[in-house]
C-alpha cells in the first residue's frame, strides 16, 4: 500500500502539503506493474489517471498492422490518462504494458477533477483547454484524410467521366468522315445511274440489316468478313474487305449482297454497297455517341444528387436515392472484383432526414465493406420498411469483425485500418449521424463470410438542428 513517504519521493507532487497527499492517497489506489502485462489498452475510456511511482512502462500505438512504441514511462512523476476528468468521451491514447517491475498510483478521474478545481482551479483550465486542443488537433488530421479520401474520389469520377467523354469525342471525329464517306456514295451512285426506283428497293434491303446486339463471335464473323469479301472481289468492287468488314456487322452475308446486286445497275453495285456500308458507320458512331453521352450525364447527375448541393439540407428523404448516387461516386473502388447486389423493398418509405450526411453515412459503410472483403466478394445492399422506419443493411462477404473490434466500433478515433486507408469518416460520426442527427440506430451482426451494418431510420424523425 502507497504511504505518505513514497509519493514525497516523486517530483510531481512537490508544494503538496501532508494533508493534500493523503487525500490523494485516500481517493486511489496502488497498481503494480508487473513485466509484460497491459495497464491500460489504447482506444478504452480513460476513467482513470496514472502516475509513475516507481518501474517502466511502454506506451504503444496500433498503426496498421503493427504495434508501435510510441513512449516510455520510466521516471517517477509521469502520468497519463485521467482524460474523463475533462471531456466525457475522453480515451487512452496509447496501450501501456510493463517494463520493469514498479507501482503506480490510480486516481478515478471524477475525483482528480474535484481535487484539481479544489486545489488548482486555474491549472484545472489549462489541463481542459490543453485536451481540448489535443482533440482539436486530432480532429483536423482525420479531416485532412477525409478531404485527401474525397480526392481520391474526385480522381476516380474523373477518370470515369473521361472514359465516354473520350469516346464521344472520337466518336464525333469518326463521324465527320463517315458522313463524307456517305456523301462521296451518293454522288457515286447518282453517276451510276441509279433511279429513284433502284433506290428504294435498296433503302428498303438496308432496313433489313441492324446492328448486332450481343457480342458476335471473333472466329465466326471473321468467317462471315471472308466470305463475304471472297464474293465482293469476285464480283469486281473495290477495297472488298472494307465492305465486307462493315456489312458483316449490321448481319448482312452473301444472300443478302445479292439480292442488293439485283435491284443495282450493272456497274452501281460498288456505289450502292458503298452507300449502305456508310450508313452502318453513321448509324453505328451516333449509337457510341449516344451512349457515351448518356453515360456522362448518368454521372453528372449521380456526382448532384450524392452531394445534395441544390437542395435543403433537411428534406424527406429517398433513401434508395441516396445509396444509388453512393454506389455511383464509389464505381472505381466496385470494380473489378466486387458483385453488388441491390434489394431495394418495393414499399419503402420517404424518411425525414438530412440526404447529404446520410449519404456520408453510406460512403463510410460502403466503403468499409469493400475494404472489408479486400477487393473480392459480393456487397449486398438492402432497403426495407419495419414499421414506423426504414431499414438499411449493408452486408459483405469479407472475413467478419472479431467482437472486441465490434464492441469498440462506435469509439471516437478507433479504427482498424493502415494510415491513409478509408474515408477519414469513421463509424463513430456515422453513428452519431444516425443516432443524434436522425433519431435512429446502427447495429452490427458479424461472422465469418457475412457481416451487416444495419442502419434503422424514424420515418417521422426529429428536426435536426442546424449544423
Amino acid at each position: 500500500m502507497l504511504e505518505l513517504s513514497d509519493l514525497r519521493t516523486v517530483p510531481l507532487f512537490d508544494g503538496l502539503r501532508d494533508d493534500q497527499l493523503e487525500e490523494l492517497l485516500a481517493g486511489g489506489a496502488e497498481v503494480p506493474i508487473v513485466p509484460g502485462e497491459v495497464v491500460w489498452t489504447e482506444g478504452d475510456r480513460a476513467d482513470y489517471w496514472w502516475v509513475v511511482v516507481d518501474g517502466t512502462l511502454d506506451l504503444s500505438r496500433h498503426i496498421g498492422r503493427e504495434d508501435v512504441v510510441v513512449g516510455r514511462m520510466d521516471v517517477p512523476g509521469r502520468w497519463a490518462g485521467g482524460f474523463r476528468a475533462w471531456d466525457e468521451h475522453g480515451v487512452y491514447l496509447a496501450t501501456a504494458r510493463g517494463v520493469v517491475a514498479g507501482r503506480l498510483l490510480r486516481v478515478p478521474a471524477e475525483r482528480l477533477h474535484e481535487l484539481a478545481n479544489l486545489w488548482f482551479p486555474f491549472a484545472a483550465h489549462l489541463v481542459a483547454g490543453l485536451y481540448g486542443t489535443a482533440r482539436s488537433i486530432e480532429a483536423t488530421a482525420r479531416q485532412r484524410s477525409g478531404l485527401v479520401t474525397l480526392g481520391t474520389l474526385a480522381a476516380g469520377l474523373a477518370h470515369e467521366i473521361n472514359n465516354p467523354a473520350a469516346a464521344a469525342a472520337r466518336s464525333a471525329a469518326e463521324l465527320e468522315r463517315a458522313c463524307d464517306g456517305l456523301l462521296d456514295a451518293l454522288r457515286q451512285m447518282a453517276t451510276s445511274g441509279v433511279t429513284a426506283t433502284q433506290f428504294g428497293e435498296l433503302d428498303a434491303l438496308r432496313r433489313e440489316l441492324a446492328p448486332l446486339t450481343a457480342l458476335p463471335d471473333p472466329l465466326e464473323t471473321a468467317d462471315r468478313e471472308e466470305e463475304l469479301g471472297e464474293w465482293l472481289d469476285g464480283s469486281g468492287v473495290a477495297r472488298p474487305w472494307e465492305l465486307a468488314a462493315s456489312l458483316v456487322s449490321a448481319g448482312a452475308d452473301v444472300d443478302w449482297v445479292e439480292r442488293a446486286a439485283a435491284v443495282s445497275p450493272g456497274d452501281g453495285l460498288e456505289a450502292s454497297l458503298g452507300w449502305v456500308a456508310r450508313t452502318i458507320d453513321v448509324s453505328s458512331l451516333l449509337a457510341e455517341v449516344r451512349e457515351s453521352t448518356r453515360r456522362v450525364s448518368e454521372l453528372v447527375a449521380g456526382i448532384k444528387s450524392y452531394s445534395q448541393m441544390d437542395r435543403a439540407s433537411h428534406q424527406r428523404v429517398d433513401v434508395r436515392e441516396g445509396l444509388e448516387s453512393t454506389l455511383l461516386v464509389m464505381g472505381p473502388r466496385l470494380r473489378p472484383g466486387i458483385t453488388v447486389v441491390r434489394d431495394w423493398g418495393a414499399d419503402v418509405p420517404l424518411v425525414d432526414g438530412m440526404p447529404g450526411e446520410l449519404n456520408q453515412v453510406w460512403t463510410n459503410l460502403v466503403d468499409n465493406a469493400v475494404d472489408a472483403m479486400d477487393g473480392a466478394g459480393t456487397l449486398t445492399v438492402t432497403t426495407r420498411r419495419d414499421g414506423d422506419a426504414v431499414v438499411v443493411e449493408v452486408g459483405d462477404t469479407g472475413a467478419g469483425m472479431p467482437p472486441e473490434v465490434q464492441q469498440r466500433a462506435f469509439e471516437p478515433f478507433y479504427t482498424t485500418k493502415e494510415v491513409g486507408r478509408g474515408t477519414g469518416l469513421g463509424l463513430d460520426i456515422a453513428h452519431r449521424i444516425v443516432v443524434e442527427r436522425h433519431g435512429g440506430s446502427v447495429e452490427i451482426e458479424s461472422r465469418p463470410g457475412d457481416t451487416r451494418l444495419r442502419v434503422r431510420l424514424p420515418v417521422e424523425g426529429p428536426h435536426a438542428p442546424s449544423p
